[in-house]
């Protein structure tokens, strides 16, 4: 009787083991944060009515600034093959900031920016007219094989060069208006003032099907 008391007594007691485990799954599961991939924030035009065919929009060639990144992520920006994006931003800049054509109010709205933005108007006849709605547009068109990384590259210098307008308008950097909110009523004067006349005009195209 003493040598089986001795065995018994030697054995662990795992009753309680599961309940333990199951305590701490949902500790787990409560504490842990997932980070979520909210992917790319666009605002998408609202649902057109079947009923209704979409306007008609007319630009001018020289209106439109062309970026092509085909399936090895080369690029044709305004017909000048390229293998990278150096300087895309300022080209952009330039182009959106030509004022190769402006009418009676986009002379006025040349004449309210700094003098730091009005130096990048070349007047060109050949570039965009101004960059009020219509009058300077960036396309970017890509492949079914074009990576994800590059489009994206190209798309976030693109934007890049609007927030520096942007920013530039309002005393600030690009990076310090992206980082604006707009939750109290001082961000939201600088967003708005800083958009103002000026919108963010960018048309993304079907990506051709060739190299899928």
């Amino acid at each position: 009787m003493a040598s089986k008391r001795g065995r018994m007594s030697q054995e662990v007691n795992a009753g309680s083991m599961a309940d333990i485990a199951f305590l701490l799954l949902i500790f787990f599961l409560v504490t842990t944060t997932i980070a979520s991939d909210k992917g790319i924030l666009n605002i998408l035009p609202p649902k057109q009515d079947p009923n209704q065919p979409p306007p008609e929009v007319e630009l001018n060639e020289r209106n439109i600034f062309n970026i092509l990144i085909n399936a090895n992520d080369d690029l044709l920006i305004e017909g000048e093959f390229r293998n990278n994006t150096d300087g895309l931003s300022e080209e952009i800049k330039s182009f959106v900031l030509n004022f190769g054509n402006p009418d009676e109010d986009a002379v006025a709205l040349f004449n309210e920016l700094p003098p730091s933005l009005r130096g990048l108007a070349e007047q060109s006849p050949e570039s965009s007219d101004h960059p009020m709605t219509g009058g300077a547009v960036i396309s970017i068109k890509t492949n079914r094989g074009t990576s994800y990384e590059t489009y994206l590259e190209v798309l976030d210098l693109v934007k890049k060069a609007y927030f520096e307008i942007y920013g530039e308008r309002v005393g600030l950097t690009a990076e310090q208006y992206r980082a604006l909110s707009g939750q109290t009523a001082a961000e939201k004067e600088l967003i708005d003032r800083g958009k103002d006349r000026i919108p963010m005009a960018i048309s993304i195209a079907e990506p051709d099907k060739i190299g899928s």
